[in-house]
């Protein structure tokens, strides 16, 4: 019968640390773009350079949120093999 809790515990906890490692790479991917939004403002950049340097900022943001998913849920992976 504790088998059953043990790995409705471990489904939980995987849920937990994927919904963590979704909100937090959505917040880094927010403030990177934010900061480059805020610099394209300081700059008073226009026309071209503006589209262009917030693309990049979207682009960095993204890459960002990816690694920050990829990098949680590999160290909680690798938690779970070691029996953490």
């Amino acid at each position: 019968m504790d088998l059953g809790r043990e790995s409705r515990w471990e489904k939980d906890a995987m849920t937990v640390e994927i919904v963590f490692s979704l909100v937090t790479s959505a917040v880094l991917a927010g403030v990177i773009f934010a900061v480059v939004w805020a610099l394209v403002q300081a700059l008073d950049l226009s026309g071209s350079a503006e589209k262009g340097v917030l693309v990049g900022g979207a682009l960095l943001g993204a890459v960002a949120g990816v690694w920050r998913l990829v990098r949680v849920l590999l160290r909680f992976g690798a938690q779970r093999r070691m029996g953490h």
